[in-house]
């Protein structure tokens, strides 16, 4: 069971750290199971409007779509990982191509304010050339979000 753990771990270290954006932002992923929660750590740089004070929309927007590429990432290697096919721990694994995206539509239910913000990602829809994915953030009450997004990807080529 450690050895599956070690490889979900690793794995999404390597998806996370090979997007040099995410570190700027700051985002970080927990991982539960095959479940992840999307975390934007609250800083002063994030706010746009000081008299609020409110994140600034195109953190949200940047926060949304990195948690959608990444799930996406994520459930679209999820089955050769289990099954040990992709092996992100040997030293000449190759980083995977990421999903491009085609649109992202934002849905700013109210100002977000100055804490942590949290998002989960779901896939609508998942083919070999295209897919829908659908993305909720909250600060404090997950029933109570500040944004919502929807997002359209092209695939990767599995071959290239």
């Amino acid at each position: 069971m450690q050895v599956i753990k070690t490889r979900r771990d690793a794995m999404l270290r390597h998806l996370v750290e090979g997007v040099p954006y995410i570190s700027f932002m700051g985002i970080q992923f927990d991982r539960r199971g095959d479940e992840l929660t999307a975390i934007l750590p609250f800083k002063d740089d994030l706010i746009g409007n000081p008299l609020l004070p409110a994140l600034h929309g195109g953190a949200t927007a940047a926060f949304l779509e990195v948690a959608a590429i990444i799930e996406l990432s994520w459930t679209t290697l999820w089955e050769g990982m289990e099954t040990g096919q992709i092996d992100v721990t040997a030293p000449d694994a190759p980083f995977p191509r990421l999903p491009k995206t085609i649109d992202f539509t934002v849905d700013y239910l109210r100002s977000g304010l100055p804490r942590d913000a949290y998002a989960r990602a779901r896939v609508n829809r998942s083919g070999r050339r295209y897919a829908s994915v659908h993305v909720e953030a909250w600060q404090d009450n997950r029933a109570r979000l500040f944004a919502q997004a929807t997002g359209h990807f092209l695939m990767p080529d599995p071959e290239a």
